[in-house]
Formats: structure tokens, C-alpha cells, sequence
């Protein structure tokens, strides 16, 4: 679930818990929005520490630099 997702199950329960006025029987909207934020704020704090963390290569001395030098060999005949 990306950061889109997120927000939109944040609105979501938010608009389920705060904005509407329905009764279905044997379903608390009220607590399905509530659960809806809690998953929308779950996936929001996941997905923001899975941004902070520092990318890495793979291997062992994946982060050492490399410099390449190219030689040519250049025909003293032409």
C-alpha cells in the first residue's frame, strides 16, 4: 500500500466515523472508520520508516567507490 492508499483509508474511516448518520444493522460504522484510520496510520508510519531508511547496495563492499581508469594504446604508425 503506497502513501496514496494510506491517506485515502485515513478519509475514509474519518468520513465513516465523523460524517455520517446511517444505521445498518448488526455494523458500527463508527468502528469500522475508526479501524480504517488505524490501518490508514499503520501503513502511513510504515511506509514513511521503510523512506527513511538508507539504501544500500548488495554485497560486501557494496558502498566502497570504484574508480576506473581506461588506457588506450594509440598505432605510432598511423
Amino acid at each position: 500500500m503506497g502513501l496514496g492508499g494510506c491517506v485515502i483509508l485515513i478519509a475514509l474511516g474519518a468520513i465513516l466515523t465523523f460524517a455520517t448518520d446511517w444505521h445498518l444493522h448488526g455494523v458500527d460504522l463508527t468502528v469500522v472508520g475508526v479501524i480504517l484510520m488505524a490501518a490508514g496510520l499503520l501503513g502511513l508510519v510504515t511506509f514513511s520508516s521503510v523512506l527513511r531508511r538508507p539504501r544500500r547496495g548488495f554485497g560486501p563492499g557494496a558502498d566502497e567507490v570504484v574508480e576506473e581508469r581506461h588506457h588506450y594504446y594509440e598505432d605510432p604508425r598511423l
